[in-house]
């Protein structure tokens, strides 16, 4: 009732466990209410920070539906509002003397391989097949910060909102018919892959010579599953998927663990997801996670399990993100 509170029955101990988060979401949430909750936190890319939200939960809770959604209305999930949010926003600082270049990837991270979802694009948007798929690597620049070696890029019209929201469909629908899907007991169209969309925002003020980079990273993580309930141990494919699929969970775990304990070594590197993430997560930037819960009783041994794992990453604390600003000479 207060937003915050949530219980669950222990099917284990036969309790009711309780549960305190920032806010917690009724079933009868709409996708504006939830992107309410974060657009403070969208925003935060546009003053020149590293931005990261993350949806958890277990296969076939609604990961996918909330960072990404469907059509073009109410429906509609976290990365198109945020850019529509990000154009916006864009068009109005024009007043102040601002000018925003917007460049979008999209990855995913399947059996601790990275995959661009955008290859088969050409830069203007159009579909390429024949496009050669180039192997991608996790590098660092002079400054330390993470970068894809071999992802591309792809600008998004800021003059024209219309325009930019209509490449970013092109985008999404692409990066959709890419991914790796399959069907399982728990899931008619289980991700088994993590996908991670990638806004870089550049920024210059011609008044003032300042100079914005900002990045807003928005991850559907694949779902955490038990084998006796998706099925997926009686195929050898979907069980190497399913592996993956829960050590690189695991890792992330153990990276929000390292971090709550002020641990000396956090172990980053442990897999493609959180050395992708690092920036983000080191306190160099913000961080944001959604937990996603089904609402049946079958699946509550799991939800119990994600909620633990929530209120572990609610303890972390990341200390101040810094923001990327300098100031060219005039």
């Amino acid at each position: 009732p207060d937003g915050e509170s949530l219980s669950i029955a222990d099917t284990r101990s036969k309790n009711r466990l309780q549960f305190k988060f920032d806010q917690v979401f009724p079933p009868s949430a709409g996708q504006d209410a939830v992107f309410d909750e974060v657009c403070d936190f969208v925003q935060s890319a546009l003053d020149g920070y590293h931005v990261c939200l993350f949806s958890y939960g277990q296969t076939g809770s609604g990961k996918t539906h909330t960072m990404q959604g469907s059509g073009n209305g109410a429906m509609r999930g976290i990365i198109p509002r945020a850019v529509e949010q990000i154009l916006a926003q864009a068009k109005s600082l024009k007043s102040q003397n601002w000018t925003f270049q917007l460049r979008a990837s999209f990855l995913e991270i399947y059996n601790e391989d990275l995959k661009d979802l955008l290859a088969t694009l050409n830069k203007g948007g159009s579909s390429n097949s024949k496009g050669r798929i180039q192997k991608l690597a996790i590098k660092r620049n002079r400054e330390g910060k993470s970068f894809v070696e071999g992802l591309t890029e792809h600008l998004i019209e800021t003059s024209d909102s219309a325009i930019g929201m209509s490449q970013l469909e092109e985008l999404m629908a692409s990066a959709a018919r890419s991914r790796s899907v399959a069907s399982t007991k728990m899931n008619a169209q289980s991700s088994r892959s993590h996908s991670v969309f990638m806004l870089h925002l550049h920024g210059v003020n011609e008044a003032s010579g300042a100079i914005v980079h900002g990045a807003l990273n928005l991850c559907d993580l694949a779902g955490s599953e038990r084998l006796d309930r998706s099925g997926a141990g009686s195929d050898m494919k979907r069980l190497k998927e399913t592996q993956a699929i829960n050590k690189s969970l695991s890792c992330l775990g153990d990276v929000f663990n390292a971090l709550a304990t002020g641990a000396s070594h956090v172990p980053y590197r442990n897999s493609k997801l959180t050395y992708l993430l690092q920036d983000c997560l080191s306190g160099d930037g913000k961080a944001l996670m959604f937990v996603n819960l089904s609402p049946t009783f079958a699946s509550s041994n799991e939800s119990v399990c994600s909620l633990r794992f929530a209120q572990r990453v609610n303890q972390v604390e990341l200390g101040k993100a810094t923001k990327h600003i300098e100031y060219s000479g005039r």
